[in-house]
């Protein structure tokens, strides 16, 4: 069951309030405890962040939809303030029993789910896992082809090749300067000013809990397993919505390789706009939702 806890994050979205789903004993994952952030009214909304950042990742977007739907915004095992679980597994596979573990345990119907990048993967497979849950997905920029953040910019590559070095790529993990982590981030972004600085404060923040530098590693390193994950996409029967960014790190074949997986899939391609466009343009996407 969930239990309402108070909030560690520095960001507040009025309308939410944080709690924590027990998952310690239940499937073949030891997830520990998963925080999300619930409110709103209507059918569900489950909400699923990118590489690195947290349920805050939507905190321009749950205002403008929590009035049609019940959010959940979930942090997805090990990230945010979900418990960090010492040899926990974050495959893709692992990350999806999470945000089953998340409808399942709290009797979800009728669900749309919405994905950024490695969550959009996972609204992807999941929708494949539980079709009788689901109702439809909006999968924003899927990070499901090889390269992901390197492609992003000189300094990520870098940064993203030492983090998985041998040896010194676990002390590197643990190494965020502000400047270096801003401008990563901002390397997903059209509109650099759509980083604000409070929420780079909050994942630097977050960042420095015990244990996080492993799990942002081991993340980095699951990559692969969200390639392999599209195998899944052919088993989706609820419709989906496949949502790019113009100046997205995925390239043309990588955006027709999943139009062709899942054919039936309406397909949008904003304008002027990058990888996280739940940063950028968040009116957009709840006017996708609506």
């Amino acid at each position: 069951m969930s239990s309402t806890i108070r909030t560690e994050s520095g960001i507040s979205i009025p309308g939410l309030r944080s709690h924590l789903l027990d998952t310690e004993k239940s499937g073949d994952h030891n997830q520990g405890r998963l925080r999300y952030l619930a409110g709103g009214t209507g059918a569900p909304l489950v909400l699923l962040h990118t590489v690195r950042t947290q349920a805050e990742h939507f905190r321009h977007l749950i205002p403008l939809v929590r009035d049609r739907y019940t959010v959940y915004a979930l942090d997805l095992p090990g990230m945010g303030y979900s418990q960090i679980v010492p040899g926990a597994s974050y495959e893709e596979p692992a990350m999806r029993a999470a945000v089953k573990n998340l409808i399942t345990r709290l009797d979800l119907r009728d669900v749309t789910l919405l994905g950024e990048s490695m969550g959009a993967v996972l609204a992807l497979t999941t929708a494949a896992d539980l079709p009788d849950r689901v109702r439809s997905v909006l999968a924003i920029n899927p990070y499901d082809y090889s390269g992901g953040i390197k492609r992003s910019s000189l300094l990520a590559r870098f940064i993203i090749t030492g983090v998985l070095a041998p040896g010194i790529g676990s002390v590197l993990a643990g190494v965020e300067p502000k400047p270096v982590m801003r401008a990563v981030l901002r390397g997903g972004l059209v509109d650099k000013t759509a980083l604000q600085e409070d929420y780079l404060d909050e994942l630097l923040k977050v960042g420095r809990r015990p244990g996080y530098p492993s799990v942002a590693r081991s993340v980095y390193a699951s990559l692969p397993s969200f390639i392999a994950a599209r195998a899944r996409y052919a088993d989706i029967n609820a419709p989906v919505h496949l949502i790019y960014g113009e100046k997205d790190w995925s390239r043309t074949s990588d955006r027709q390789a999943n139009k062709q997986l899942i054919p039936a899939a309406q397909f949008t391609q904003m304008p002027n706009t990058g990888h996280f466009i739940a940063l950028e343009k968040p009116a957009a996407l709840a006017n996708l939702l609506r």
